[in-house]
């Protein structure tokens, strides 16, 4: 093993329901009468993507809304939360990157959210762990389609200059399982608290904490 790819905001720090939060806020402030609640919310997070989400739900509802604008809001209202309500590593994540560091591998953070997402959520996690500690950090500016396309984890490792077969995934949804299967890495899947009742189809096991030993485990066979 040379690469360990976390592949989410909530792979690193579970931000599930601030992210739910932020959306019934932005819904709130564009004057939808829509509120999703837990089990709302969960039902739709079997696809990737907010705007997408919000354009689903508008779909459904037979409403013209703007989903770019509605996610932008969302997202400014996540990055306001993060700095109010600071999420704390999840179980095993600060192990395994100290173990990352003393065993050379190289680490990414490699999601299709926006680069702003990505650094408020680590700027929340300075005191625990930061930008530094990726050597790529791949957002939704470097890569035009979302998952579960591969595109994200493709650059990545072309990035890193390291092999799929080398590398192990940590994602926390299944369209981010997916994603990692399709671009031939390895995945663990460490569902969030919204998605534990998901399918991870592609995913070599499942966790509910991150250790070591998982990791290596799965590029020795």
């Amino acid at each position: 093993m040379t690469a360990l790819l976390f592949g989410s905001l909530s792979s690193v720090a579970d931000t599930s329901e601030l992210q739910r939060a932020a959306f019934n806020a932005a819904f709130a402030e564009h004057g939808l009468d829509w509120h999703w609640d837990r089990d709302d919310y969960r039902s739709r997070l079997g696809k990737a993507g907010g705007e997408t989400r919000i354009a689903d739900e508008a779909a459904a509802r037979g409403e013209d809304v703007d989903a770019a604008a509605v996610h932008a809001t969302k997202s400014r209202i996540f990055q306001e939360n993060l700095s109010s309500d600071a999420p704390v590593p999840r179980p095993g994540v600060l192990e395994v990157l100290e173990a990352a560091r003393s065993r050379g591998w190289k680490t990414g953070f490699v999601t299709t959210t926006s680069r702003e997402n990505v650094l408020a959520l680590l700027g929340a996690l300075e005191s625990f762990v930061g930008a530094n500690d990726f050597d790529v950090i791949v957002a939704s500016d470097q890569v035009g389609t979302p998952k579960p396309d591969p595109a994200a984890y493709t650059y990545a490792l072309s990035t890193l200059g390291e092999d799929a077969a080398s590398a192990v995934a940590v994602e926390d949804n299944p369209d981010g399982v997916r994603a990692a299967a399709a671009a031939g890495v390895a995945c663990l899947a460490f569902p969030n608290e919204n998605t534990a009742d998901e399918e991870f189809d592609g995913a070599a096991r499942r966790i509910d904490r991150l250790t070591l030993d998982d990791l290596t485990s799965l590029t020795a066979a």
